[in-house]
C-alpha cells in the first residue's frame, strides 16, 4: 500500500532511506532544517576554495556499489572515484614518517623494514580481517538489530572469542613496534571508541584500510551527497530545505505527522534521520523510548575541533591525508574517554584535498582541513579554538619543516557548539554512538520506536553505527522495516 512518508533530516542515512522508500512506490518528502542538504556532510565554499565540512575519507567502496546497484546504477553514473596513492602518511617526528601505500604488498614491505617479521604477521592479520569483513559487511550489518540471534551464525560462532577480545590486544599479540601498533589501531577511531574497548572482530576496518584502499570522489565527498540527491529526485522524492521540524505528532499511539516551521503536515509514517536523542525530544515525554539517564550512560564517539584553512601557496611534505601521531596516543584517548577534558597534547589529522582535486583550491594555493578529536560535551570558546589552532600549526611547521602560518589567507572553525547548533547533536558528538561490545547490533537504539507506531529512526546512533557506509546501510535497513510493518 502506498504510504505518505515524512523524513526528518537529509544526511546519508535519510537520503538512502528516501531512495528505497520511493522505489517501493511511497510518496516521500524530506524536511531539512538547514539551507543545504547532506546533514554533517555539507560543503564550505570561500574565496575560490571548496571544503568538505564533514566526512573526508571514502572507504568500503563495495558498500557504495551495493547501494547504487539496488537501483540499477553504479557510483560511476554519478561521480568519479580516484584511488589515493599513497593512501595516507603518518608523521611521528621530524624526518620520521610512515607512508601507507595503496596496496598490501608495499605496506607489508614498509612494516618489515620497521619490525622484522611484521610483514608476514600483517599478512596473517589482514587475512583474518578480510574474513571478518566478509561476514560483517556482506551479511551481518545488513540485519536490523532486532534480536541477539542475528549475531549467531555458523561463521560468528567460530569467531565468538573475537567479541570478547579487543583490537588493542590482538594487535599487540602480533606487533611490538609502537608505530605499527598506532597505525593498526587508527582505523578503529572511525568506530568511535578506544582500541582497548573495541571488539577485535572489528579488525574488518583494517581490511577496509589496507585491503580495499582509500579513495577520493572527484569534487569531494559532497559529490556523493549530490549523487544521492539526484537519485532520490529521479525516484520522485521531494526535498524541502529551511524546514525545521518542531514536533512529531502522535495520536492514539501512532505517529501521523510533523510540525514544520509552525505548520502541521500529515504523514502515514515518520522517519527521523536526525540525531536520535534530539528526535525523541520532538515527542511528548511519555512517547520517548530512552531516558536522559540512558543517553548519559552511553559511550559516545568523539566530537571534533575542525579548521578549514586557505593557504596562498602549496604545502610541502604532506599527502592528501596526513596523520600527526607525534604525541602519546593513549594519553589523548584518556582525555576523550576516561577523564574528558581538552587534550594536553592532541593528535590531529590533516587533509589537503587540493593535492588530488583541483576544485579544492585556486591554482598555486592549498586547501587544508584539520581535525582534533575531542570528548563530547566540552566547553567550547573562541579562545580555546585559537589556542589549539596555534598548537597544531606549530606542530605542522615543525614536523614538515616549513613555514606556513604567514601563508594563511583565512580560517574557519567548527566545534562542539556548532555540532549542537547545526545538527542538534547530543553533547556535540561528531560520529554518533561508539561501537563497543555493549553497544553493538541489537544493543543499540532501535530503528523502530518501541512506544509509537509508524515512527522510525535511522543514522549513526542506531544500527549499524558510525560512518558513511554504515549510514547508507542504516537507510536500507529502516526502509525494509517500514515496508514490513507499515
Amino acid at each position: 500500500m502506498r504510504k505518505n512518508i515524512a523524513i526528518i533530516g537529509s544526511g546519508f542515512s535519510a537520503l538512502a532511506a528516501s531512495c528505497y522508500l520511493a522505489q517501493a512506490g511511497n510518496t516521500v518528502t524530506i524536511y531539512e532544517k538547514n539551507s543545504s542538504i547532506g546533514g554533517r556532510a555539507r560543503q564550505l565554499k570561500k574565496e575560490g576554495f571548496t571544503f568538505d565540512i564533514g566526512p573526508t575519507w571514502y572507504w568500503m567502496p563495495d558498500v557504495f556499489e551495493r547501494f547504487f546497484s539496488d537501483f540499477g546504477k553504479s557510483p560511476a553514473d554519478y561521480y568519479d572515484l580516484i584511488k589515493l596513492s599513497p593512501a595516507y602518511q603518518v608523521y611521528f617526528d621530524i624526518n620520521d614518517s610512515v607512508t601507507i601505500a595503496d596496496n598490501l604488498e608495499e605496506i607489508k614491505e614498509t612494516f618489515e623494514k620497521i619490525e622484522k617479521g611484521s610483514g608476514q604477521q600483517l599478512e596473517n592479520f589482514i587475512q583474518e580481517a578480510k574474513s571478518n569483513y566478509d561476514i560483517a559487511i556482506k551479511d551481518m550489518v545488513y540485519l536490523p538489530g532486532v534480536s541477539p540471534l542475528e549475531l549467531v551464525t555458523l561463521e560468528t560462532v567460530k569467531k565468538v572469542n573475537q567479541f570478547f577480545s579487543t583490537i588493542s590486544k590482538e594487535v599487540r599479540k602480533r606487533f611490538t613496534n609502537p608505530k605499527l601498533i598506532q597505525i593498526l589501531e587508527f582505523p578503529v577511531l572511525f568506530l568511535g571508541a578506544k582500541p582497548s574497548d573495541t571488539p577485535s572482530f572489528y579488525s574488518f576496518m583494517n581490511y577496509a584500510d589496507f585491503g580495499l584502499g582509500t579513495f577520493h570522489p572527484k569534487n569531494g565527498m559532497y559529490s556523493v551527497v549530490l549523487a544521492l540527491e539526484k537519485l532520490a529526485k529521479e525516484l520522485g522524492v521531494t526535498i524541502q530545505t529551511n524546514s525545521n521540524v518542531e514536533n512529531i505528532i502522535v495520536e492514539n499511539g501512532k505517529a501521523n505527522g510533523i510540525k514544520v516551521n509552525g505548520t502541521i503536515i500529515a504523514a502515514d509514517v515518520v522517519l527521523s534521520g536526525a540525531d536520535y536523542h534530539h528526535s525523541e525530544t520532538l515527542l511528548e515525554p511519555k512517547y520517548r523510548a530512552y531516558s536522559e539517564k540512558y543517553w548519559n550512560k552511553k559511550t559516545f564517539a568523539p566530537s571534533s575541533l575542525l579548521f578549514y584553512v586557505g593557504f596562498d601557496k602549496k604545502i610541502d611534505n604532506v599527502e592528501h591525508h596526513s596523520l600527526f601521531f607525534d604525541v602519546d596516543f593513549n594519553e589523548h584517548a584518556k582525555d576523550i574517554y576516561d577523564k574528558p577534558k581538552w587534550p594536553t597534547e592532541p593528535l590531529f589529522y590533516a587533509s589537503f584535498p587540493s593535492k588530488t582535486d583541483a576544485i579544492a583550491a585556486p591554482e598555486g594555493k592549498e586547501a587544508g582541513i584539520f581535525l582534533i578529536p575531542l570528548a563530547p560535551g566540552l566547553e567550547d570558546t573562541p579562545e580555546l579554538r585559537e589556542n589549539y589552532f596555534n598548537i597544531i600549526i606549530e606542530r605542522l611547521e615543525k614536523l614538515t619543516q616549513q613555514k606556513v602560518r604567514e601563508n594563511i589567507i583565512f580560517k574557519e572553525s567548527f566545534c562542539v557548539n556548532d555540532f549542537i547548533k547545526e545538527y542538534n547533536s547530543y553533547k556535540g558528538n561528531a560520529y554518533g554512538m561508539a561501537n563497543t561490545l555493549l553497544q553493538t547490533a541489537f544493543l543499540r537504539p532501535k530503528l523502530k520506536s518501541k512506544k509509537v507506531n509508524d515512527l522510525y529512526f535511522t543514522g549513526q546512533l542506531t544500527v549499524p553505527g558510525p560512518g558513511v557506509p554504515p549510514a547508507l546501510i542504516s537507510g536500507k535497513l529502516v526502509s525494509e522495516l517500514i515496508q514490513k510493518h507499515s
